[in-house]
């Protein structure tokens, strides 16, 4: 029997504010153990939650970007649990009137070709509600300490429809959801700081049969590569036990990104009862058109949207854009250049291959780079004016990235600045190619254009990397034209 899958996930994505949800004390990451804290986050008595607006700024922006509707009303609700992390033994949370409602995250599935963007869909949401993260438990051999740092922390929890079918997609679902928290300033999503966390739920069923299988749920997926792995591996579990005639549970599941295998946590024959009732120390907020309209003025242009706009607009190809869109500040640099320069595709090339590769083997960010679109944009005016060679322009834009010297200074201090050559010389070099390349030049004649690169090695080497590929080119094809 054929199987199909139904995923959905529950993300979980930590607001970047200055301050806790419902206090006064500072957000942070990395402090030493138990220093965020105060009487609202230790739950002592008589202390009072405040709300943050902050937060709730942060909720609808993401709630906009993601077409959501907003709610005129949301309310507060108490989640009772008793677990160490949790110090008030509930968690300040929204129910039955979430902030934002509906929505959807657009994907792009996997399989495009490699200078055609591939087939998008879009991913519906279910909602995103906004609560307080809780403390986090440090195990250690004889015992276990909570750390009450992360309580508090601005949360939302973004809840997708059953409507994946693939671990690629779930993957594609969470690379477009954590660009557009981080387009949007909602947050960096830092897995490894616990910024966005993800739980995927799981089950499979017979293929064209509606109702849903059992349900299992995935956890400890940090990192948004276990997301895919984990979830392709309970996808092949579960397969394995129908075909062998088992029967599949309910539960909960842990899977170790290390090893790829999961083992159970907990069976889930029965829903947890959290007693959610309204928090009577919170007043519902109420969203009007004004407070939603500043909001939206605030919102960034999202990826895909970029990539379909740049790709138009500068002529780029996919492959250049899929890199860039990624990065908000890199598509900017990118724009930037590419406006200095006129010559959108030569500058994409230059950022994708060369500044990228210096970037990652300097271990810099982008703003902490001494290159500039400045510095893109004069190289590549060198290189097309002929003033510069395309291998000496490599050796260029090394020096330029480390020194943040003009590209034009470091040609002239390092003499590479190319000398002309005379016309006649690089003709005859060009014919003692072709007359050295015999199966070159039938290959050529027959109609394979790669077999002009059998001939244009001969010639630079003749020319000692002096020659300009462009007139080389177009020297060898007249020449060739003409028997």
């Amino acid at each position: 029997m054929n199987y199909e899958a139904v995923i959905g996930l529950e993300v979980h994505v930590q607001i970047r504010t200055n301050s806790k949800v419902f206090s006064r004390v500072a957000a942070g990451y990395g402090q030493p153990e138990n220093t965020l804290t105060d009487p609202v986050i230790l739950a002592l008595p008589g202390a009072l939650p405040v709300m943050n607006k902050a937060a709730l700024d942060a909720i609808i922006k993401a709630g906009l970007l993601l077409g959501c509707d907003i709610a005129p009303i949301c309310k507060w609700d108490r989640k009772n649990y008793f677990y160490p992390d949790s110090p008030k033994n509930y968690q300040i949370s929204q129910y039955d009137q979430p902030m934002c409602l509906g929505g959807a995250v657009e994907i792009e599935l996997p399989g495009a070709a490699r200078n055609v963007m591939g087939e998008h869909k879009k991913i519906p949401l279910t909602r995103i509600h906004l609560e307080e993260d809780v403390g986090k438990l440090n195990h250690f051999a004889a015992d276990s300490l909570v750390d009450y740092n992360r309580a508090g922390t601005p949360l939302m929890e973004i809840v997708s429809e059953p409507a994946m079918h693939t671990a690629d997609e779930a993957f594609a679902y969470l690379t477009s959801l954590r660009a557009t928290m981080i387009y949007g300033g909602i947050s960096d999503c830092d897995m490894e700081k616990g910024q966005l966390r993800c739980d995927a739920n799981i089950s499979i069923r017979p293929v064209g049969q509606k109702e849903l299988g059992v349900k299992v749920e995935l956890k400890n997926l940090n990192s948004i590569s276990y997301v895919r792995d984990g979830i392709a591996h309970e996808i092949k579990r579960q397969t394995a036990v129908l075909e062998s005639g088992g029967t599949l549970v309910q539960e909960t599941r842990d899977y170790d990104g290390q090893t790829g295998l999961s083992q159970s946590l907990r069976s889930k024959e029965m829903a947890h009862d959290y007693r959610y009732f309204p928090d009577p120390d919170l007043m519902p907020v109420k969203v009007d058109e004004v407070w939603k309209a500043r909001l939206r003025g605030e919102c960034p242009e999202l990826p895909f949207a970029k990539q379909r706009r740049l790709i138009e607009s500068y002529a780029v190809p996919y492959t250049i854009t899929s890199v860039l869109v990624w990065d908000r500040a890199l598509a900017d640099f990118f724009e930037a250049a590419a406006k200095l320069s006129g010559k959108a595709q030569a500058v994409g090339n230059w950022i994708v291959n060369d500044l990228l590769r210096e970037l990652g083997a300097a271990k810099l960010t982008l703003a902490a780079a001494k290159v500039t679109p400045a510095h893109i944009a004069g190289l590549v005016a060198l290189i097309d004016a002929g003033t510069l060679l395309p291998n000496a322009a490599k050796e260029v834009f090394i020096e330029m990235f480390a020194t943040g010297e003009q590209p034009g200074a470091v040609m002239e201090r390092k003499g590479l600045k190319a000398v002309p050559v005379d016309t006649g010389e690089l003709e005859q070099w060009c014919r003692d190619a072709i007359a050295a390349n015999p199966k070159s030049l039938a290959d050529f004649k027959a109609g394979k254009e790669s077999a002009l690169n059998g001939f244009k090695g001969s010639v630079m080497k003749a020319a000692k990397g002096k020659a300009d590929p462009k007139r080389v080119d177009e020297t060898l094809r007249k020449l060739l034209a003409a028997m």
